[in-house]
C-alpha cells in the first residue's frame, strides 16, 4: 500500500466519509502547495497540544492550565441538572441555544444496535462515577440529548437500564428532549430553535 491509499484509509475513518470523498481529500491535498499541507499537519498537532479533555465533562476546550473546562467551574449554574450527549458538537449546539444552564456530560459516542461490547463504545464508568458525585449536590434530573434515530434510541435504553440502581436509589428523574426533534434527526444538524423547543418538552 503506497503513501496515497495509506492517507486515503486514514480519512475513511473519519465520521461520515466513505472511500470517493477520502480520494476527494487527498487529492485535493495534492494540488495545494507544499505550505498548505505544511500549515495543515502544523495546526493538526498544534491542537492536539493545546486542546485539552474535561476532567469533569469530558469536553474538549483549549487551556494549558487548567484540568476542568469553564462550564464545569460555573458555579451559578444549575447543579440539579445533567445533560449527557454524544459528543463536543451536540454540547457546542445546545449550549448557544442559551436555554439550558445546568451541566454536561459528554459519552464520547453512541451505543450501535448489537453491540457486544457497549461500556466500550461510550465513557460509562466514567458518568456513574459523575452521577455518584454530582447527587451529594442535589442532582435531581438527568437529560439524555441524544439523537433521535435507532442508535441514538439503543444508547437512551442502555445507559436507562445500566443507571436505574442509581436513579431509583435517588430519586433522580430521567428525561429526553421532547418531539420538536422528528425522528432521525441528528443534534449536529438542528437549528437553535428546534432544539431549544426539544428542551422545553423534555419528557
Amino acid at each position: 500500500m503506497d503513501n496515497t491509499q495509506k492517507l486515503i484509509e486514514l480519512f475513511k475513518e473519519f465520521p461520515g466519509i466513505g472511500p470517493r470523498q477520502a480520494k476527494r481529500f487527498v487529492y485535493f491535498l495534492l494540488n495545494r502547495n507544499s505550505s498548505y499541507a505544511e500549515t495543515l499537519a502544523k495546526l493538526m498537532m498544534d491542537v492536539r497540544n493545546t486542546v485539552h479533555s474535561c476532567d469533569t465533562c469530558f469536553r474538549f476546550f483549549p487551556n494549558t492550565t487548567h484540568t476542568t473546562c469553564s462550564v464545569c467551574s460555573d458555579n451559578t449554574r444549575d447543579s440539579k441538572q445533567l445533560m449527557l450527549v454524544s459528543n463536543d458538537v451536540d454540547f457546542e449546539n445546545i449550549e448557544k441555544t442559551r436555554f439550558y444552564n445546568g451541566y454536561y456530560f459528554i459519552l464520547g459516542g453512541t451505543v450501535p444496535i448489537l453491540e457486544k461490547n457497549p461500556e466500550k463504545r461510550i465513557r460509562q464508568n466514567d458518568l456513574i462515577k459523575v452521577i455518584e458525585k454530582r447527587t451529594s449536590t442535589g442532582l435531581n434530573e438527568i437529560i439524555m440529548a441524544l439523537n433521535y434515530n435507532p442508535e441514538g434510541e439503543n444508547t437512551l435504553s442502555y445507559l436507562t437500564q445500566i443507571l436505574k440502581p442509581i436513579t431509583d436509589k435517588n430519586n433522580i428523574k430521567i428525561s429526553t428532549l421532547g418531539r420538536g426533534l422528528s425522528t432521525g434527526t441528528e443534534l449536529e444538524y438542528s437549528d437553535s430553535d428546534t432544539i431549544k423547543n426539544a428542551l422545553k418538552n423534555r419528557q
